[in-house]
């Protein structure tokens, strides 16, 4: 076995011999079995309100979002477009997403050394995870930028072992994607540059493919650059909103416990374990620079208020070196620890994150923070405030009609709207709030809009006449989203839209 020298206090094998073959069989049983919970999970209840909004934004390419990049408005537009109304279907990229952290954790247990045991229980580990596998039931960038993530480590993990350096080019290609995704995966190369010029491998970073690949990021984000800086930074705006619903502080110094959590019994169990052995184990020493890579990703997410889901790529990692030491000590701690944990986080996973209720069993949310705070409220209501609006609209007097439009208070509502707005007969639809704010603004002839839900007081200083025109309501929904709306018919702006919506526009 050929050895290459890293730093002074490192070195590795730079041959494939080095690593145990790949067990595909039992991966793909553990996988299979964990696409089956994710697909019987995006079946649930019906579209969550981001998979709307996701839908409405990719009717409306553009090479950034006022909250996002453009990869996920494709991909729902796109599932949209093949699978028309079929809110399950519209979930197969973030079930593919989870399936490739399974995967792609397996695979780093095996460049770690780790043998088919290690393999198969990282791979259960993020099957079990209320996270990693948990937000297959939704399309969300999360799922696919944790994926990305995962990924990514792979990749430099397998460098570290094989100094293959078209890896490195194929890094710069999926951070490029991920770039159109979300703005966190900077974080994830300032870690682990900062982790690597500490501990090493620092031959990493004289890599001409590392920056060559860096360079093409550098190009394939520069529209999406233009586009914010010429829209006032909104994507950066959002850090903003988030830090907020974290509630500051109280939030970062309930993140690390809650990430940990996330990561089911098994998970957690792996992370913490592999965290501890990456900076202890000789046979782990190589990629020491991945556990305080992990550790600052944490920090800084925890200390800047992000939320629970950022950076959770970047723990698969831990789960897999937990998982090669854990096997590693001998069968008797697989029968007396392995398998009796991994038995608690099948059952965790199933009790706690498959969706067997119907909805006639669920308890209505108490308020705005309870239901968005869970994805299963965020599925419910569509129906009835489409239908209360169209109530609202066909009451209008015809002259009226041609010349009203729908605003709604919520990106949520005016997503669900936008939606069904052709099949149900409405005109066009517009929200000041997040991303749909930037979609357009009202035309100056707009002299009637029905309002969808709102303050009364705060409409009648931006209207000459303002009325309740419907209601909707349901018994499972959001608070002020879909439960209990009131939908006001507005006449007379007291401001051409033009010159109002600047300062109607929010995040």
């Amino acid at each position: 076995m050929t050895g290459v020298v890293l730093d002074s206090t490192q070195s590795c094998s730079a041959t494939d011999d080095a690593s145990p073959p790949f067990a595909v069989g039992a991966v793909s049983a553990v996988a299979a079995l964990a696409g089956v919970v994710a697909a019987l999970s995006a079946t649930r209840y019906g579209y969550y309100y981001d998979e709307l909004y996701f839908i409405a934004a990719g009717k409306r390419p553009s090479f950034s979002y006022a909250d996002q990049g453009p990869v996920l408005p494709l991909l729902a537009w796109s599932m949209d477009w093949l699978f028309s109304g079929s809110f399950a279907a519209l979930r197969i990229p973030s079930i593919v997403a989870a399936l490739v952290v399974v995967i792609f954790g397996a695979a780093t247990a095996r460049e770690l050394s780790g043998g088919r045991g290690a393999q198969v229980l990282t791979a259960t580990a993020c099957s079990t995870s209320f996270y990693l596998l948990g937000q297959a039931g939704t399309l969300s960038t999360n799922s696919i930028d944790t994926a990305l993530w995962v990924v990514l480590t792979w990749l430099l993990v397998r460098w570290v072992r094989t100094r293959r350096d078209v890896l490195l080019l194929v890094a710069g290609l999926v951070t490029a994607v991920d770039m159109q995704v979300k703005w966190l995966v900077p974080v994830f190369w300032v870690a682990v540059f900062v982790a690597v010029a500490w501990l090493g491998p620092r031959e990493l970073l004289r890599r001409p493919a590392l920056w060559w690949g860096a360079g093409f990021v550098v190009v394939a984000t520069a529209p999406a650059v233009v586009w914010q800086a010429r829209h006032g930074w909104p994507q950066l705006g959002m850090g903003a909103v988030v830090r907020g619903q974290t509630n500051g502080f109280s939030g970062s110094l309930m993140f690390v416990p809650a990430a940990a959590q996330m990561c089911g019994i098994l998970g957690g169990v792996l992370l913490v374990y592999g965290a501890w052995r990456l900076c202890r184990s000789p046979r782990l020493r190589p990629y020491r620079f991945l556990g305080v890579a992990f550790l600052l990703v944490v920090a800084v997410f925890a200390i800047s208020g992000g939320r629970i889901g950022y950076g959770v790529g970047a723990y698969v990692a831990m789960m897999a070196a937990g998982a090669v030491e854990l096997t590693a000590l001998g069968k008797r701690w697989l029968v007396f620890a392995a398998v009796p944990t991994v038995v608690l986080s099948v059952l965790a996973f199933v009790v706690l994150t498959t969706p067997w209720r119907p909805a006639s069993e669920l308890t209505p949310a108490s308020n705005f923070a309870v239901a968005v705070a869970s994805p299963v409220y965020g599925e419910f209501g569509w129906a009835e405030l489409t239908s209360a609006t169209v109530d609202a609209y066909r009451a209008l007097p015809v002259d009226q009609r041609s010349a009203a439009v729908i605003v709604t208070d919520r990106y949520i509502q005016a997503s669900a709207l936008d939606h069904s707005r052709s099949g149900a007969g409405l005109p066009a639809v517009f929200s000041p709030h997040r991303g749909f704010g930037y979609f357009g603004t009202p035309p100056d002839t707009a002299v009637t809009v029905l309002w969808v839900g709102g303050d009364e007081s705060k409409l009648r200083t931006l209207f000459s006449s303002v009325a309740p025109a419907a209601k909707s309501d349901v018994r499972v929904g959001i608070p002020g989203i879909t439960t209990d709306v009131t939908i006001w018919e507005c006449n007379g702006p007291t401001l051409p839209w033009s010159a109002m919506w600047p300062s109607l526009r929010q995040l």
